[in-house]
């Protein structure tokens, strides 16, 4: 209700009460009358008030005016990201002097503007879906404009990123996970060098230790083990070993060579006889087959044409025949 309304309302129960008074001077009205009176007056005046309140409250509603507005940049907390706002704008005018002077539409989109942008400055354009139902609620209540002009709203209200921003922004947070897991990978390493280094590796005996307490029951292969392990931890440490460990970490003398156990090597075989058993093991048949010989005999012609008289000699004589014995009598060989 306007101030207009609400001084019209209490001239008339002013005016009726002075009414009432007069009449009830004049005519005399009893004393219990009087109370009766004024309750029923300002029952009235409630009732009036209560019926003029509501119907004007109701106002904006039936009244109301709105204008679309789409993909508006708006900020982010992040300087390189902007959200794009749309929404319906619903507005009211005010009863000002001098309303045809001024675009009620403008002032209330511009209103609303205002109002989303000194909300989405503050918000992560990661969370742009939360965002736009908060805001929602904060444009969904009629305010008036800076200038007391118009009363307006929001509703419909989208909030969403661009295409581009929205892949750069999974990327880093894709990015990101992948940092944290890389650092904590290169953190665990860090304290297990620095645990093995200065806790188990320190020395000799603490390196012992360590492996003793890892494997209990093998006293006897941990004592096996003490020269390694005081080798290990010298290197660890870019020392030698203590000279209480040095015999334990002095390699194996090599076992002597019986004189007995050497055995002469093979004389190796003639590359013409490498060639008959080739020649025999190809045609599975015995190095002694006169068949091998023939072979023999017309490679080792192929050899002496090519100017190989010595490879073709030494074939030659390999498959040649035993020369033949005979008894004599009275110089002349017998048949």
């Amino acid at each position: 209700m306007s101030s207009g309304h609400r001084t019209l309302t209490v001239f008339l129960a002013v005016l009726y009460l002075l009414v009432a008074s007069i009449l009830g001077l004049v005519t005399g009205w009893p004393g219990w009358l009087w109370p009766t009176l004024g309750g029923a007056l300002l029952l009235g005046a409630g009732v009036l008030l209560a019926l003029t309140g509501g119907s004007r409250d109701r106002m904006p509603q039936e009244n109301a005016l709105e204008q679309r507005v789409s993909q508006v940049a708006l900020p982010s907390a992040e300087p390189d990201y902007q959200f794009l706002f749309s929404a319906t704008v619903r507005w009211l005018p005010h009863e000002v002097e001098g309303m045809a002077y001024f675009d009620p539409g403008g002032l209330a989109v511009r209103s609303v503007l205002m109002r989303a942008k000194a909300f989405t400055s503050r918000q992560d354009p990661a969370d742009s879906s939360l965002a736009q139902h908060h805001l929602n609620g904060v444009l969904g209540v009629m305010e008036t404009d800076p200038s007391g002009r118009v009363l307006a709203m929001a509703r419909n209200v989208t909030l969403t990123l661009s295409e581009t921003d929205q892949d750069r922004l999974s990327k880093l947070s894709a990015v990101r996970k992948d940092e944290e897991v890389w650092e904590h990978e290169r953190n665990y390493e860090r304290s297990k060098r620095s645990y093995l280094s200065q806790d188990v590796l320190k020395d000799p005996g603490s390196a012992v230790v360590w492996w003793l307490a890892r494997n209990d029951d093998e006293v006897e292969g941990t004592v096996d083990r003490i020269g390694l392990l005081a080798r290990l931890s010298a290197a660890a440490n870019n020392s030698e070993v203590p000279s209480p460990f040095y015999e334990w970490a002095l390699p194996p003398a090599p076992e002597p060579v019986a004189e007995d156990a050497f055995t002469p090597e093979e004389p190796p075989v003639a590359g013409a006889e490498r060639v008959v058993d080739a020649l025999a093991d190809w045609l599975r048949i015995g190095a002694d087959d006169p068949d091998i010989a023939l072979l023999a005999d017309r490679l080792a012609d192929l050899l002496r044409a090519e100017d190989r008289k010595e490879e073709a000699d030494e074939l030659a004589d390999l498959v040649a025949p035993p020369p033949e014995t005979g008894e004599w009598d009275d110089g002349t060989a017998s048949e």
